[in-house]
């Protein structure tokens, strides 16, 4: 596979791009003065300066001030020589992520806005650029609004109960790349197993939309290798700016494996490049991957390529003590994930939060299963429904083809549907939400609500922070017609099941109990009563895991948490990643058999 350190966006490569992470020029504008004045068309003003990606509440952005600026400006230099300003191609300019609203500058020229804090966007910029330097300016605006989806991040001065310091600003890569005006803009892949190809949906720039006339013979051709051996290749004359193809694998004589399944133990890979030419040669090149792996439903199990699926997750917030959100670099990703899978864990489930992609690319690679969950807003409102929608379909888009990902959960514990039991808008916006990202994915189970009160969820997942193993099997263990009933809540306002909805044989999942603490960590919380030592805390997670193994119709379970986060500290890992218990015998809990049928 094609990897490049710190490239940020493993899922369409290009060798040619320029990382502008590191030193920018940096203001807070607290009166939000700074373009009425033109802060874009010249220097900031003062001598402040910053560290990006991490923003200036953390200790990582040289800057460490927690408290509330709402607007914030960035700026730096890029140089480009007189061939790449004066090149015929486009020149883009990506944020991986900046919380919230977005505006840049190239040469006091404005380059475009973005609404949003977790998605990738771009800007095409080759028409503001110059031979020599060029001038890079972006201002930031935050709120506290609830209306904005914003996750864990505190929306009062300060942290509570496990609401954090809040994250403004840039605080995921900003890169440039040049790429051909022709070229390839966007690449879904979706595997089938039962037909053993891969179908292949490409959105190229700089071509004219179908039925409008092309000039000169435009072609692209596609390979697919596995572990550096030949699998299969295909071309096709370009038609215009959508194109849609099948690569079938097991056809060919190269194929000498049949179909490799991606899977946990063996998270095979396959290699895809695309290249679009023409009569005078390559136009453009980008590579990409794939996993062949099929997710469904059926007599209440998650199968995997048709096998039951037995999910041991965990909770993962992605926080870290200097830096925040931010991970401190690539390789603090790759050690959570390897931690991990140490414990005995196979997937996570990445809580309220859109992780930076190396993550999802190297969860690919060592074959660790997440579920991808969208950051909450907490209120219910015309504005908060469409900043939710907006964005989660982009980052559906984004990373849809990652096949890491195995579940999308767009709504937890009814954080900004706060009536969703008997509100039809509310119920109705959960099940527009299931039913758009049905429309772009059909393939991944969608859970709408986690924890209680699903509408039409195509997982039941129940959160439930007993203590007591004995007590958490003696409820749930001869129940579960009382759950999918109603009749056995997680307390007396939050059934499994919203308002006129009713149980059609979902798998069900345990997606959040533990969050056992220490008592020696002081006066941050855990749930329920702290533990005096380790042998209390393995007893107890003992106790409790095997109950939910002990479930005989419950098909997973997601332990809180993986690391403490600010004032929580019930993580098996404190913030600096370092193990507050054995990781051998968490392991050896984990993986006691629970059943012969499922793929552990």
């Amino acid at each position: 596979m094609i990897h490049e350190q710190d490239y940020p966006r493993p899922q369409l490569v290009r060798p040619d791009w320029q990382n502008l992470n590191g030193a920018w020029r940096f203001a807070f504008d607290d009166a939000d003065l700074g373009e009425a004045q033109g802060w874009y068309d010249g220097t900031l003003p003062g001598s402040q300066s910053i560290r990006v990606p991490f923003t200036y509440e953390t200790e990582a952005s040289g800057i460490a001030d927690p408290t509330v600026h709402r607007c914030v400006w960035y700026q730096r230099q890029f140089t480009l020589s007189e061939a790449e300003a004066e090149s015929d191609g486009l020149l883009w300019l990506h944020f991986e992520g900046s919380d919230y609203y977005t505006q840049v500058w190239i040469n006091g020229q404005l380059a475009g806005s973005h609404c949003g804090g977790y998605s990738r966007f771009s800007f095409e910029i080759a028409h503001l650029v110059q031979a020599g330097d060029n001038r890079l300016t972006v201002k930031v605006s935050d709120s506290l609004s609830r209306n904005q989806p914003r996750g864990k991040q505190r929306w009062i001065k300060d942290n509570f109960a496990c609401w954090y310091v809040q994250t403004t600003g840039l605080w995921k890569t900003v890169w440039l790349e040049p790429t051909a005006r022709q070229s390839i803009a966007t690449c879904k892949l979706t595997p089938d197993l039962g037909l053993g190809l891969i179908h292949a949906d490409l959105n190229l720039t700089g071509l004219p939309e179908l039925g409008d006339e092309m000039s000169g013979d435009l072609y692209l051709d596609t390979t697919v290798f596995f572990s550096e051996t030949f699998v299969c290749r295909h071309s096709l004359a370009v038609s215009g700016p959508q194109l849609s193809f099948d690569l079938p694998l097991s056809s060919t004589s190269a194929s000498v494996w049949g179909i490799q399944t991606w899977t946990p133990q063996n998270p095979a890979l396959y290699d895809i490049t695309f290249t679009l030419r023409n009569q005078a040669g390559v136009i453009d090149q980008a590579a990409s991957y794939f996993g062949m792996r099929e997710i469904s439903i059926a007599d209440g199990q998650v199968l995997l390529n048709g096998s039951p699926l037995y999910q041991r997750l965990i909770l993962d917030q992605g926080y870290w003590e200097t830096s925040g959100l931010t991970p401190p670099d690539e390789a603090a990703l790759l050690t959570d994930i390897e931690r991990i899978q140490q414990l005995g864990y196979n997937g996570v489930r990445k809580h309220q939060k859109v992780e930076d992609e190396r993550f999802l690319y190297w969860c690919d690679v060592k074959g660790l299963l997440v579920w991808s969950e969208f950051p909450a807003a907490y209120q219910f409102n015309d504005e908060a429904v469409e900043n939710t929608v907006s964005e989660w379909m982009a980052i559906v888009r984004q990373n849809y083809n990652h096949p890491c990902i195995i579940t999308w959960t767009p709504f937890n514990e009814s954080w900004g549907i706060p009536e969703i039991r008997s509100s039809r808008p509310q119920q109705h916006f959960t099940e527009a939400v299931y039913h758009l990202t049905k429309a772009f994915d059909p393939m991944r189970p969608v859970i709408v609500n986690d924890g209680w009160i699903h509408t039409i969820s195509d997982i039941i997942t129940l959160h439930d922070y007993e203590a007591d193993g004995q007590r958490f099997l003696a409820r749930y263990g001869g129940n579960k017609e009382e759950i999918i009933r109603n009749q056995l809540y997680f307390n007396q306002s939050l059934p499994a099941l919203a308002d006129g909805y009713s149980y059609h044989g979902q798998p069900i999942i345990i997606s959040e109990f533990g969050g056992i603490a220490l008592q020696q960590q002081g006066e941050g919380w855990g749930y329920g009563d702290k533990v005096t030592d380790e042998a209390g805390f393995l007893a107890r997670f003992d106790s409790i895991t095997t109950a939910i193994k002990d479930l005989p119709y419950v098909c997973g379970y997601c332990y809180t948490q993986v690391t403490d986060v600010q004032q929580e500290v019930n993580g098996l890992m404190d913030m600096q990643r370092n193990f507050k218990v054995d990781p051998e015998a968490i392991r050896e809990v984990n993986l006691r058999p629970v059943s012969a049928r499922y793929q552990l």
